[in-house]
């Protein structure tokens, strides 16, 4: 029995349609988009994101986070 109906298709990656190799932890707005309204990094199977750029993403977050440009958690 083939399960094609259960596989969505997956979201094509920002960061490599865009050609962006480096993600940048100073580039707040674009780190925000991946980010809840909580301040949790939001995981790759909803963004779409390669597990390259995942990473990178992550790493920006937290070093952004520890240069107190974007906060561990956003009050509301």
């Amino acid at each position: 029995m083939m399960r094609t109906k259960d596989r969505k298709k997956t979201k094509p990656c920002s960061f490599c349609i865009e050609k962006i190799d480096d993600v940048d932890f100073k580039d707040i707005t674009r780190l925000k988009r991946y980010l809840t309204e909580r301040g949790k990094i939001i995981p790759r199977r909803i963004t779409g994101n390669c597990a390259f750029h995942q990473r990178k993403l992550a790493n920006a977050v937290k070093k952004a986070r520890e240069n107190a440009l974007v906060p561990y958690i956003f009050e509301g």
